[in-house]
């Protein structure tokens, strides 16, 4: 199929679908939703363009795309009809099927015979035509996360649709929907702006229109001014805004005008503990929260409206810090109570709560005290510190602090705990228990640590003992994370546990301790597949990290230092080479054992008399020593060491001699020299496993 370009012209496509308030979480996803449909589309269709380019604001979703023909390229499409020779009613068949006559076919000769050819002329289509096609698409099958049917229609939006604007080239697109016809009208801010509708001629009009109006349409730019207000808004005070990308891009999504104003707050809730003032202000009013010149919590708020007030913004800042102090009020009540009553008397509503199926919160603690000492025991922890954190660990779910702040779980444990007077180490675990959390480094006192693992470990134990793993895509319970969070927790440390160990000790939260083995098996195999993720966006090769858990070493601590090591070596020419030999070595052994042959590491010295052999066997004897001090004190790179003595030795043996040799003594004994060779490596890594 060819295409001819039949007009040099191109011209500019606006689209704006405007509508009831967009949720600030649906709006990036949906601009880059109306990109990718707008550009299969094109390309579906045969439209070149210059550029695409999408923008979304609480009340909009627009669209404008530059350098657009007028029309569709005209296409050229060959049609493959039956041989020549084949009987009419198929050959008459074909010419229907393509519109032509049968003097008007032509004729192609192939090595399987002459076929007729229809030689079809597309006329291309007016490119508005094409457009009106895809906006009535988009609008009918746009993939919000949740949509809405608005009066009596049919159609489904995210929120109902206000207006249409639809012009090419100057002109309306004719698009109805739902009641609605494009144009080339639209209105401004919903309280700022004129309140009439006004006209756009193209998108560089449309966008200075909405400027006037009191709508900023790109993303970023209302971002932009929104930093920039809240980096001098409490400059003259000695404040800072403390930094929340997060929220700085949620609120981007809540405003067409954003107007930033610092409100105040009462003194006395900074008895509060500051999570929940931050959390308060962040999750339930969308506020950041400010910093005196020290970085602690200052009294007072920062909102971003939506409106340019009269009088600077100062009604808005009264009117929020009254919605604030009334939140502040409820959590304050809730703190006073919570810390008023002995946190571990919490303990017995906890069996009211359940955790999963009809497994309760109390029951899911007593896994954790049950295996929490154990694990306490293996890193060198203080048991009795250990013990108590597990204990409590659960006590803050059913505070009324947490009920009203689920997200502050552990944290508010640890406040109350340490608000009673519980050692710190034990108030610690109580936040710790939940860590890592995203990116954040893993480090963390040994206490918690042991309660951390003991919960994670616990969790995972159940949901594998009672078949519930993840399945494709699927993990409704997190098992993943709390996989990664135990690795994590482990190499962060440098705990010095046994994985297998660990996993074996779970069989506390089997509900059926007598089937735990198979489960216990799997659950080996989960943990291994999130290894290899974990290391592989650490940037180790992925042969490399098979290589070293092929050994069966379960102390991750020894296996990544162990694969440290092997990166660096493999990197230099002694390990470059080494590996190629190595390699042969091996393949050499392999072919040889698929024979139902098999060679112990035991060479007599005296059948191998050639000077290569004895070099290879005298290299062997020296490095294994080595090696094996070397691995006893974990200096990995002193055992790589010791095997980069063996390049030259192994280099010259192949060089020298052939390891299948007519005379079978030589022969199997060359194969147990490869053998003790392979016995060697294998202490370090499964040199097999590499690719070289």
């Amino acid at each position: 199929m060819s295409e001819t370009n039949t007009s040099m012209k191109t011209s500019e496509f606006l689209l704006e679908i405007r509508s009831e308030e967009i949720p600030a979480r649906f709006q990036e996803r949906a601009s880059q939703d109306l990109k990718r449909l707008a550009e299969a589309t094109l390309k579906d269709s045969g439209l070149s363009w210059n550029a695409l380019r999408t923008f979304v604001t609480p009340r909009r979703l627009a669209l404008v795309i530059d350098g657009l023909p007028l029309t569709q390229p005209d296409r050229r499409e060959e049609r493959k009809g039956p041989r020549v020779d084949a009987p009419d009613k198929a050959i008459e068949g074909f010419c229907r099927s393509v519109g032509l006559s049968w003097d008007q076919l032509d004729q192609q000769e192939t090595p399987k015979g002459t076929f007729y050819i229809a030689t079809l002329e597309h006329k291309g289509a007016q490119t508005a035509d094409v457009l009106g096609t895809m906006i009535t698409g988009i609008l009918a099958d746009f993939p919000w996360p949740k949509s809405m049917r608005s009066g009596t229609g049919q159609a489904r939006w995210v929120r109902p649709i206000k207006g249409l604007v639809a012009l090419f080239d100057g002109q309306v697109v004719p698009v109805a929907h739902e009641g609605l016809t494009a144009g080339a009208v639209t209105k401004g801010h919903r309280f700022m702006g004129s309140g009439a509708e006004f006209s756009v001629e193209n998108f560089a009009d449309y966008q200075n229109k909405l400027q006037q109006n009191f709508v900023i349409l790109d993303w970023a730019d209302r971002r932009d001014r929104i930093a920039k207000g809240l980096a001098t808004v409490g400059q003259n005070k000695g404040l800072t805004v403390a930094e929340d990308p997060g929220l700085l891009d949620e609120v981007t999504g809540l405003v067409e005008w954003p107007v930033v104003i610092m409100g105040d707050m009462e003194t006395k809730f900074l008895e509060l503990p500051a999570e929940v003032i931050r959390t308060t202000m962040r999750s339930h009013q969308k506020y950041f929260t400010v910093l005196d010149a020290k970085g602690k919590l200052a009294p007072h708020f920062v909102t971003v409206a939506n409106i340019e007030a009269e009088d600077g913004g100062q009604a808005i800042a009264r009117g929020n810090a009254r919605v604030l102090a009334a939140r502040l009020n409820d959590a304050a009540y809730f703190w006073h109570k919570d810390i008023g009553k002995p946190l571990a008397l919490n303990q017995d509503d906890l069996r009211r709560v359940t955790f999963a199926g009809d497994i309760t919160l109390h029951a899911r603690t007593s896994w954790i005290e049950r295996l929490a000492p154990a694990i306490a025991k293996s890193i060198g922890a203080d048991d009795d510190k250990v013990v108590r954190a597990a204990q409590l660990s659960k006590c803050d779910l059913v505070t009324g602090t947490v009920g009203e702040f689920p997200e502050l779980q552990g944290v508010m444990g640890r406040y109350i705990a340490t608000y009673q007077g519980h050692d710190p180490e034990v108030c610690d675990a109580l936040r710790d228990q939940y860590r890592p959390k995203g990116d954040e480094a893993a480090t963390m006192p040994k206490v918690s640590a042991a309660v951390a693992l003991a919960d994670k470990l616990t969790h995972l134990a159940y949901f594998f003992a009672t078949d519930q793993k993840p399945t494709g895509s699927k993990d409704p319970f997190a098992l993943r994370r709390a996989a990664i969070g135990t690795l994590r927790i482990i190499l962060d440390n440098d705990l010095r546990l046994s994985l297998n160990g660990l996993i074996a000790a779970g069989h506390v939260a089997a509900p059926q301790p007598d089937q735990w083995q198979e489960a216990a098996y799997e659950l080996q195999g989960f943990f291994l597949d999130r290894l290899k993720v974990f290391w592989r966006d650490a940037g180790f090769a992925h042969d490399h990290i098979d290589a070293v858990l092929a050994t069966g070493d379960d102390d991750l601590v020894r296996l990544q230092a162990r694969l440290v090591a092997l990166g660096a070596f493999l990197k230099t020419d002694d390990g470059e080479n080494l590996l190629a030999g190595a390699k042969r070595a091996l393949n050499i052994l392999s072919a040889e054992e698929n024979k139902d042959e098999a060679f112990t590491p035991d060479p007599d010295a005296s059948v191998l008399a050639d000077p290569a052999d004895q070099a290879f066997l005298t290299a062997l004897a020296t490095a294994e020593p080595q090696v094996q001090t070397a691995l006893e004190a974990e200096d990995f790179a002193a055992a790589m060491t010791a095997l980069a003595g063996l390049r030259g030795p192994v280099d010259q043996f192949f060089e020298a001699v052939m390891v299948n040799d007519p005379q079978p003594d030589i022969r199997l004994n060359r194969l147990k020299l490869l053998s003790r060779l392979r016995v060697l490596l294998y202490r370090v890594a499964d040199f097999s496993q590499l690719q070289g």
